[in-house]
């Protein structure tokens, strides 16, 4: 189920999994732009006018989906930028500028990330596995379009550290299997997403969330910690004191810690993936 910053929607349909690459073919794009913008887009409608379809099957006031695939598609030509906060900004205002029975619009983008094999202008390759994400929920205020919310984010961070992660110390019952751990080859995932003090300051041009993403490798290279919890926290509190636009920052950390084959101490080992279970760890702060 899908949920809106502005509240309870009775009823909303839209399209999903929209992919979209738009390139600088020529690779001419301002210093430190790249000429592939590739997104994975999802846009939701809702409003009164979509009701007759639900009731009666009334289709005369519905856009179909793949009208909006189309619309999603044709209008990143006209797209001026490379953020995808200023992307899901100027898909809503033109889909409700198009569409003026449409209450309002939810839109989130994925980024398709590529990065160049040599200088970046001409051949390129999958980057990754992170990837940023932005949310925009626009609807109409009278004669006006108000920003419900707007919400950036990078998801999907895959982070290994070959040691200075300790997990002892907890809770020991008859439940208990593990051992205290003092010094662990830690692999971890990471996804979190954040808002704004205010929506238009998160109009940045894409420097809010590179910030971010330097900030969550540097505190995990340099931080020794305790556990994954204080991982998170460190990165939560350091976000929100040293990006003073963020108002509010979502972590969620999965332990995906390899399992052991062979170690010779701490200084070498021999590793497989993780069993399915894992540890899943959820922080929310606020300024």
């Amino acid at each position: 189920m899908h949920h809106f910053a502005s509240g309870f929607k009775r009823n909303y349909y839209g399209k999903g999994d929209v992919i979209v690459y738009r390139l600088h073919r020529e690779g001419q794009v301002p210093p430190g732009k790249s000429p592939v913008f590739g997104a994975n887009v999802t846009l939701l409608i809702y409003g009164d006018a979509f009701w007759p379809t639900y009731e009666t099957g009334d289709n005369t006031g519905l856009i179909a989906t793949d009208s909006m695939k189309n619309f999603i598609q044709r209008e990143t030509l006209n797209f001026p930028g490379f953020a995808l906060e200023e992307y899901c900004e100027f898909l809503a205002a033109r889909f409700l500028e198009t569409y003026p029975h449409v209450a309002g619009a939810q839109i989130r983008a994925e980024e398709l990330p590529y990065q160049g094999i040599v200088n970046g202008s001409v051949a390129f390759t999958p980057s990754g596995p992170d990837r940023a994400t932005a949310q925009l929920e626009l609807r109409r205020a009278g004669d006006r379009l108000e920003t419900a919310e707007l919400r950036s984010g990078i998801q999907n961070f895959r982070l290994l550290r070959l040691g200075g992660s300790a997990f002892h110390g907890f809770v020991r019952d008859q439940y208990t299997t593990l051992p205290d751990i003092h010094n662990r080859p830690l692999h971890m995932w990471l996804g979190l997403d954040w808002l704004y003090t205010r929506p238009e300051t998160g109009y940045s041009d894409g420097v809010i969330t590179a910030t971010v993403r330097r900030m969550v490798r540097e505190i995990f290279h340099a931080f020794e910690s305790g556990s994954i919890q204080q991982i998170i926290y460190q990165i939560g509190t350091d976000m929100l004191a040293q990006i003073p636009e963020i108002a509010e920052v979502n972590l969620e950390g999965n332990n995906r810690t390899w399992d052991s084959v062979a170690e010779a101490g701490d200084r070498i080992g021999v590793y497989t993936e993780a069993r399915p279970p894992f540890g899943c760890l959820g922080l929310t702060l606020r300024r």
